[in-house]
This record gives C-alpha cells, sequence and structure tokens, in this order.
C-alpha cells in the first residue's frame, strides 16, 4: 500500500471521528429489505459494517424482511402470491411458511454472517418483540378487505432485546408480531415494524436499506435524488405525487418516527458498498436525509 493510500485511509477516519463522538452509546436501527437481500456478496457486507458499528461502541439493532424468499416458498408450496394495497395475503397455511422462512432461513444466516465477522448477534423472532392485531387493507376499489394473517403493531416488549444490548450483542428480529388476543403469529410488513421499534426505543437514526437510491422527484433517474427532505416538503411530496406507490407508507412510518422522538431517518440503497457506514460517517452521506 502506498503512502498516498494509507494517508486517504487516515484522512477518512479522521472524518469519521466526530459522527464516532456523536454516536458512541446511541442505537441505530437498521432495516433491510429489497433486492438487496437477494444478494449474499451484498448482505455479507452489510453484516460486516453492522459488526463495524458494534465495534465503534454504537448500538445496532437489524429488522429484516424477506418478501421474496417468501413469495418463493410459497411458490413451491404451491400457494400463489397475492398482494393487496401492497400488503401479501396471509392465509393460515401461509403465516407457517412466512414463519418458516424468516425464522429458520433468513434470520439465522443473518446472524451467522455477523458472527463469521467476529460480532456478536442472537435472532430474536418478532413474535417476541411486537404485539399486534389484524388488519384490513383498502383494495384498488377502496373497499376495506381482510387479507388473512396481516397485522400491525400495537406494542412491544423489550425483555430480550434489551437483555441483548446490554450483554453487547446485536439484535435480528425478524416482522412478525404476537396477535395480543390469541398469541398466535402475524405478518408484519417489515418497513412498518422497524417504524414501530424505532418509535418505542426512540433511536438515534432509523435506517432502511433496499434496493433504490433514496427518495427521487424521478424514480427512473437516480440523478433526482432528494437529498434531505423534512416532514413538511414530505407531505407535500405526497400530495403532489412526487412520493406515490410504496414509498408512501415508508415516508409515513418515517414521520410517525420522527414524530415520536427518532432523531432522523435514512433511506439508501443497500447495493452499494459501505452504504451504511457512508451514511452515518461522512458529511455528504449517499441516501435521503429526512428530519424534523
Amino acid at each position: 500500500m502506498s503512502l498516498t493510500q494509507s494517508t486517504a485511509k487516515a484522512e477518512a477516519l479522521i472524518e469519521a471521528l466526530p459522527y464516532l463522538q456523536a454516536f458512541r452509546g446511541k442505537t441505530v436501527l437498521v432495516k433491510m429489505g429489497g433486492s438487496a437481500m437477494e444478494n449474499p456478496e451484498l448482505v455479507a457486507k452489510v453484516m460486516r459494517d453492522i459488526v463495524f458499528l458494534e465495534v465503534a461502541g454504537i448500538n445496532p439493532i437489524v429488522v429484516h424482511g424477506g418478501g421474496k424468499a417468501i413469495s418463493a416458498a410459497m411458490e413451491t408450496a404451491g400457494l400463489e402470491a397475492k398482494f393487496v394495497g401492497g400488503f401479501r395475503v396471509t392465509t393460515d397455511e401461509a403465516i407457517s411458511i412466512v414463519e418458516q422462512v424468516l425464522s429458520e432461513e433468513i434470520n439465522p444466516g443473518l446472524v451467522r454472517m455477523i458472527r463469521e465477522y467476529g460480532g456478536k448477534a442472537v435472532g430474536i423472532p418478532g413474535t417476541d418483540v411486537f404485539f399486534g392485531e389484524k388488519m384490513k387493507v383498502a383494495d384498488a376499489e377502496g373497499q376495506r378487505v381482510d387479507i388473512g394473517r396481516v397485522g400491525e403493531v400495537v406494542g412491544c416488549q423489550l425483555g430480550r432485546m434489551e437483555s441483548a444490548h446490554n450483554a453487547g450483542i446485536v439484535p435480528v428480529i425478524s416482522p412478525l408480531a404476537a396477535e395480543l388476543s390469541t398469541g398466535k403469529p402475524l405478518n408484519i410488513n417489515a418497513d412498518l415494524a422497524a417504524a414501530a421499534l424505532a418509535k418505542e426505543l426512540r433511536v438515534a437514526k432509523l435506517v432502511y436499506l433496499s434496493d433504490v437510491p433514496g427518495l427521487m422527484r424521478d424514480p427512473k433517474d437516480p440523478n433526482t435524488l432528494i437529498k434531505s427532505v423534512n416532514r413538511a416538503q414530505a407531505d407535500a411530496m405526497i400530495a403532489d405525487g412526487t412520493i406515490s406507490g410504496g414509498m408512501i407508507p415508508k415516508i409515513k412510518s418515517a414521520m410517525d418516527a420522527l414524530n415520536a422522538g427518532v432523531r432522523k431517518v435514512h433511506f439508501i440503497d443497500g447495493r452499494l458498498p459501505h452504504a451504511l457506514l457512508l451514511e452515518i460517517f461522512t458529511e455528504s452521506g449517499i441516501g435521503t436525509e429526512v428530519s424534523r
């Protein structure tokens, strides 16, 4: 390695210093989703960044999705994947597949990667963290319909997660909830699960890591990336159609988190190497920052 390269690395560490000081001891919640989760190499790099946060004295929490893997497992079982209003229709038969994929495949895989990089992690089923109630959503005609075992978070129990944090262990949490009335599992949208937990903990940062650069004025043009937006601007963008489709629930969940005391919310592209570190530890960042 040349002296120039070594100096550049040292300068990068110095640039990160004020952020390391500002977030040491703070909690950062990372929601992983999108097609970035389908590439094992990308997922491994994100898990290595999670280990960096842990070693740097920051308390990371991971809440993960698993949509494509669940759809593939349902297809193998002969079940058709159906969505209403962006939510997966989840029958009694489908919820067992959802549980299996999340709890036996995705969650332990993420935990294993963190451990392979020298970090400490524990998988926690969402049913041990989230309480939920079944929800109905609007279909294309605006009618409220029952979509099965799909829920919304109405409360959190933090015992297992706090025990992990106190022991310096990264909690890796699946998007499931225990139904308040029955204790049976409910499928929870991972974005909404992450926001609910961030609100409960009032984390320093909530980071949505997916397969898009962030919030864009033109979804087809990455050059239209919006670097920062506040709540009033986001509301205006929803009203004028700049924010539409699947981004609306993401932004609304971000607004809910900010209203509850979360300091900042970030939307970043997990396909970029070290996206998480670049967003947290550099002045310019790489995605969209949502603030109060």
